[in-house]
């Protein structure tokens, strides 16, 4: 079976949790907190029971209850190739063949980082170090900055997600630009004081946070593309800019690339734009399906690093020798087959053709897209921040993810999650999704 076909299973269509899923459901709710093992799986924004997945191959994820799904949420990201890919398979089990971990220093380990440094502008010429997640990465990076800076605060910007480290929970008070108080149950106040916030695209208020904190700055840190307000692309001149004023003031620049690293160019957001910062996170992809993350950057920043330099971080299971197989394999599939053309076509027919259905049925509807991601929102007008995604009708998303669902159309459970394509999606595939898409937006207007 190529990766494009659809897996063999019952003929049902319906995605929505059926007896077996809501069986594991309940059992699980006895044993895992919510029933999940992070909150993005539930279904709380949308209602219901999330649907069990028993495999995924393809453009498709099957669920427990015997419905394949054509899926856009990708793991929430890292199946650029699709689900299952022959190669990264075969990859995989012959690095298991050899042990699941060594806690020690492997060959494999060398050429992953050569590839990677290879491919990411940032990090030419430069390092980079292996981790297990975008969390891991992001934390280590700016510890790294205020090591190498030798200064404390740090500026987000509002709507960013960088992993669920104490010092990035934060929420947002009003105004341009404002001090960060604990944005979940848990976190001390004092742990969020020196995180700085200021809104998503607006270079202004940035400009404005480092004045009132000219000596202070250690690192700013940016999704280039932002995957979890929806997809928000950049501004013209937003990361020009944000260059031109981290370099002037001595300040780290920080792309976090979990989710643009290798998905919107071989080398990234940093490459689609023409901006390169001083460090890179990368996740999802780096590890082809795999737990896998890594920072890296300008070599003087990264050689501040234990055991060349006083910034200490650790992992024992750092560079594991099976993600590192399944990265290798993805990057260089990449690197040989050069996607990106053709996922920037079939994710552009596909948003064009919800667009399309949203307009057909007298809906506010806005389309966001960058390369393969993509967020509609359920809105008039632009959205180039987390306050416009806010404005949001989250009554009629829910009611459009239901019945895409019902429709064999698998979408993250959220107004505010981008979403992905694979290359394993055919015009076939989007050309289904769009017919589905018509039918849904019909329910949603009612």
């Amino acid at each position: 079976m190529s990766t494009s076909e659809t897996p063999s299973v019952e003929t049902k269509i319906d995605g929505r949790a059926g007896e077996r899923s809501r069986e594991l459901m309940g059992a699980a709710r006895q044993v895992i907190p919510g029933g999940v093992n992070s909150p993005v799986r539930a279904f709380g924004p949308v209602g219901g029971d999330p649907p069990f997945v028993r495999k995924a191959q393809g453009a498709h994820i099957v669920t427990e209850d015997g419905v394949a799904l054509i899926d856009y949420v990708g793991t929430w990201g890292p199946a650029i190739l699709g689900h299952a890919n022959p190669e990264v398979i075969d990859a995989v089990q012959k690095a298991v063949r050899d042990g699941l971990s060594f806690g020690a220093a492997s060959a494999g380990e060398v050429d992953f980082a050569e590839l990677v440094c290879s491919m990411v502008p940032s990090l030419q010429g430069g390092m980079v170090r292996m981790v297990n997640s975008g969390t891991e990465a992001t934390m280590s990076a700016l510890r790294l900055a205020r090591g190498y800076t030798g200064r404390d605060k740090i500026i987000k910007m509002d709507g960013g997600y960088h992993g669920h480290a104490d010092f990035l929970l934060v929420a947002a008070g009003s105004g341009a630009a404002t001090l960060g108080l604990p944005g979940t149950a848990g976190v001390p106040a004092d742990v969020v004081k020196q995180t700085l916030l200021a809104p998503h695209n607006d270079l202004d208020a940035v400009r404005a946070v480092v004045e009132q904190h000219p000596d202070d700055i250690a690192a700013i840190i940016i999704e280039p593309v932002c995957g979890n307000m929806g997809c928000v692309p950049p501004q013209p001149g937003y990361l020009e800019g944000l260059r031109e004023l981290t370099a002037e003031r001595g300040i780290v620049l920080i792309f976090d690339e979990v989710m643009t690293g290798f998905r919107l160019a071989k080398g990234g957001a940093q490459e689609l734009f023409g901006v390169t910062p001083d460090l890179t996170c990368l996740g999802k992809i780096v590890g082809g399906g795999l737990p896998c993350a890594a920072y890296g950057g300008k070599r003087e920043i990264m050689e501040q690093l234990a055991p060349l330099g006083p910034v200490y971080q650790a992992g024992t299971l750092s560079g594991n020798p099976i993600a590192v197989a399944a990265g290798m394999a993805t990057l260089k599939i990449l690197e040989r087959d050069a996607p990106y053309a053709q996922l920037d076509a079939m994710t552009e027919r596909l948003a064009r053709g919800i667009v399309e259905a949203a307009d057909a049925a007298g809906l506010p509807f806005t389309s966001n897209r960058v390369g393969s991601m993509f967020t509609g929102f359920f809105r008039s007008g632009e959205v180039r921040n987390y306050e416009d995604a806010k404005g949001s009708d989250l009554e009629q998303f829910t009611t459009w993810h239901g019945a895409m669902l019902e429709r064999g159309i698998y979408l993250a459970p959220s107004q505010f999650e981008a979403g992905f394509l694979s290359v394993a999606h055919t015009e076939a595939i989007v050309d289904q999704t769009v017919a589905a898409a018509k039918e849904a937006m019909a329910v949603v207007a009612g």
